[in-house]
């Protein structure tokens, strides 16, 4: 990263200095000069003038508009002797004054001197320029407050000793491709001008967070061997209007002077939603100026300009303006989704370098057990296995050190102080095998790990771990039906067992239900409603032009149709799970009652126990669970 030397203070600053020092002078001497070296007469009460009248002791009064001076007779004080005090507002002393026969005038108003003069005239431009001084000091740099409408953007260059690269980056093998091909044309751009291929002008990142859009952007900058500029969206938007776009040219002005060159903006969203968002079209707020702005730099690039391109990352893509998508503006979105199998394994790798990893530790395993955790879930993985070595006081970390991490990101810290009387215990031990034994028997789910009745999280009671023994990105209708009667397992579990029901299953119930409403109005996997979308929410990832369908308004006996197969899909479910567990009930009671002492069953022991779990025959269960 480029670093300019400091300049020296503007001699129009010194100057400023000076002047305010000398003002603040002359101010102190004009406010404690008069006290300090006058005397003045002395100060009487109001009350005490006002007796000393109607006692006709006052001879003459001079009424000034801050202070009442007057002389008492000669038999009654000193001759020439002045006295003063503070005036009250009152109507009736000239009246007072006449009747007592007292002398009174008004006293003329002060002349200005021209030591009040030169203050008035000085002051105020001091204050002015002391204000400025403020803001100039308060912007930072030479120009201060006048570079607000700057851009912020970092510089990298080459030589960077702390520089990111591709080797850096795992688990987005794809997007890697594409960046790659980027850095190249910066480094041989000939290769693709000579058959007559034309480089996008912008390639924009999307996916979740955490998946390593700005990493796989420092990796750009470590690799490209040219300027690198870097700044966040939320950088252009300011309170002053016009601010973002004067950003948005400067940053662009600065870019094609450096070409060729790289630009990143992280959070694209900040600044380029929708126009139409707010429900109409031509509005004037600084957002919008500031992408219209950005909107006119990408477009302005002609044939025989220099080489910018724009990088930019969003975790949003569907709030974006159209017109940012179209092509000659960001030609590419790339896709940073959440890694696979074999992503995690080289993810972890990248990240176990930094620390000390026991013999016992396998990667592979860990990496089996972490589906859908993105990069930084990862990386943060590695690190809350790091700090559970260093609390057991062990020198490297190991297997069980990850294997306790997991569980901490995925159910939460363990509740040691959350103590479960004898019957709560007992509810949630049958409760968790229930899942177990039903998800053991179910097609495509994942596999059992660990059951545990050991609160942990927020309201956690116990847990079942059940992790996928592969990735998958299909399911079919028989396993979501089973999903959803493992989810239930622990509500049948308690019905047969206790013959009531508890509060326990409320977050099963709610999974359930909402898986089945899915399979319905947005699989189509109702044989009443047929193949068709009656709920289509938010996209996840949104690649294409356009906006993503609003949620379809449905008739009233459609809706009474939805509600009706979504009951039959429970219903059905939670009878399946019924008699996999009265089939098994002497199995139940069983491990139950050994999850009751030990408080965790995991391991070779688990498998050994679930093995033994009986499917139901055909004739007896509404679906096949084998």
């Amino acid at each position: 990263m480029t670093i300019k030397e400091q300049p020296k203070p503007p001699r129009f600053r010194i100057i400023a200095n000076i002047l305010l020092s000398v003002s603040g002078l002359f101010l102190l001497l004009n406010l404690f000069l008069p006290n300090l070296f006058t005397s003045g007469p002395a100060g009487v009460p109001y009350s005490l003038f006002i007796h000393q009248v109607q006692e006709g002791e006052v001879s003459r009064v001079s009424v000034g508009q801050n202070q009442i001076r007057y002389q008492l007779k000669t038999e009654n004080a000193e001759p020439g002797a002045v006295f003063v005090t503070t005036p009250i507002f009152d109507l009736e002393l000239p009246k007072l004054l006449e009747s007592k026969g007292v002398e009174f005038a008004a006293a003329p108003p002060p002349k200005n001197t021209w030591f009040t003069t030169l203050l008035g005239w000085v002051i105020p431009p001091l204050i002015f320029i002391g204000i400025w001084q403020f803001f100039i000091s308060r912007g930072g740099g030479q120009q201060g407050v006048l570079s607000i409408g700057k851009s912020k953007a970092k510089v990298y260059v080459e030589g960077d000793s702390a520089k990111i690269t591709f080797a850096d980056v795992a688990g987005v093998e794809e997007a890697k491709t594409e960046l790659v091909e980027i850095v190249d044309f910066l480094k041989t751009p000939a290769r693709f001008t000579q058959i007559g291929a034309r480089i996008p002008k912008g390639v924009l990142l999307v996916g979740p967070p955490g998946t390593g859009k700005t990493l796989l952007a420092k990796a750009v900058a470590g690799e490209a061997g040219v300027p690198f500029f870097s700044i966040s969206g939320s950088e252009f938007v300011e309170l002053f209007v016009g601010v973002g776009s004067s950003r948005v040219r400067d940053l662009f002005e600065q870019a094609k002077k450096q070409a060729p060159c790289i630009v990143f903006i992280d959070e694209l969203d900040a600044i380029g939603k929708s126009r139409s968002s707010n429900g109409f079209y031509g509005g004037n707020d600084e957002r919008e100026q500031t992408l219209n702005q950005l909107l006119t730099e990408m477009d302005g690039f002609a044939a025989g300009d220099a080489t910018v391109i724009v990088l930019a990352a969003t975790n949003r893509p569907e709030s974006l303006d159209p017109a940012l998508l179209r092509p000659g503006r960001f030609d590419r979105q790339v896709l940073v989704d959440r890694p696979d199998l074999s992503g995690r394994e080289a993810i972890l790798k990248i990240h176990a370098q930094k620390v000390k990893l026991g013999d016992d530790v396998n990667l592979k395993a860990i990496a089996t057990r972490t589906p859908g955790f993105a990069g930084a879930d990862l990386a943060n993985l590695v690190n809350e296995a790091a700090l559970l070595a260093a609390r057991n006081q062990r020198q490297t970390i190991a297997q069980e050190d990850f294997a306790e991490a997991i569980e901490r990101v995925v159910a939460g810290l363990e509740k040691k102080s959350r103590v479960l009387n004898d019957t709560e215990k007992k509810i949630v031990a049958y409760h968790e095998v229930g899942h177990a034994m039903v998800g053991a028997l179910i097609p495509g789910s994942g596999r059992v790990e660990k059951i545990s009745i050991i609160p942990r999280g927020m309201a956690a009671l116990g847990y079942t771990l059940q992790l996928p023994t592969e990735d998958r990105f299909l399911m079919n209708e028989e396993e979501l039906r089973g999903q959803i009667a493992t989810l239930l397992g622990g509500r049948s579990a308690e019905e047969i067992v206790f013959g009531s029901i508890t509060t326990g299953a409320s977050n099963d119930l709610q999974r359930a239900t909402d898986l089945a409403e899915r399979m319905v109005t947005t699989y189509g996997m109702s044989k009443v409603l047929g193949p068709l979308a009656y709920q289509q929410g938010q996209q996840a990832m949104f690649l294409g032009n356009g906006a993503p369908n609003p949620r379809r308004l449905v008739s009233e006996d459609t809706a009474k149709a939805i509600d009706s197969e979504v009951k039959e899909i429970v219903e059905t479910a939670h009878e399946q799970a019924l008699e996999i567990l009265k089939q098994n009930r002497d199995l139940l009671e069983a491990i139950a009652t050994q999850l009751l002492e030990t408080e965790v069953i995991e391991g070779e022991k688990l498998n050994n126990l679930l093995s033994q779990v009986q499917p139901v025959a055909k004739e007896t269960a509404g679906l096949v669970a084998s």
